[in-house]
């Protein structure tokens, strides 16, 4: 068993700044996304934070970033600070969700200065 959600996203996906760890564990998918499921709000923010330093970066699919992002929020959903980063992310990683970027966007608006 992986250490950390970081240590189990990175030997699945790789790290675009440190080498993939060989720990000889089986990587399957479904296993990944059932902790991250139910993983600490801390512990997934500091896997996007480790894996993508720089939002737009690391090889975390897009995917797993908008999910990672809907569970926070939803644990947090009063974090204006965190609803921006959230929203950044889903407007660098596509047109597709710049409707869900920019509601984010208001709600944090809403919650005042920050």
């Amino acid at each position: 068993m992986h250490r950390t959600l970081t240590e189990h996203a990175r030997c699945l996906y790789g790290d675009q700044y440190r080498p993939t760890p060989e720990c000889g564990l089986p990587h399957v998918e479904h296993f990944f996304v059932e902790e991250l499921t139910f993983a600490d709000p801390d512990a997934v923010l500091a896997m996007l934070r480790e894996l993508c330093p720089h939002v737009a970066d690391g090889l975390l699919p897009v995917w797993v970033r908008n999910l990672a992002y809907r569970l926070v929020l939803l644990q947090r959903p009063d974090d204006q600070a965190l609803l921006r980063e959230a929203a950044l992310n889903l407007s660098l990683h596509g047109p597709d969700w710049d409707d869900i970027a920019e509601e984010l966007t208001r709600r944090a608006d809403a919650l005042g200065t920050g």
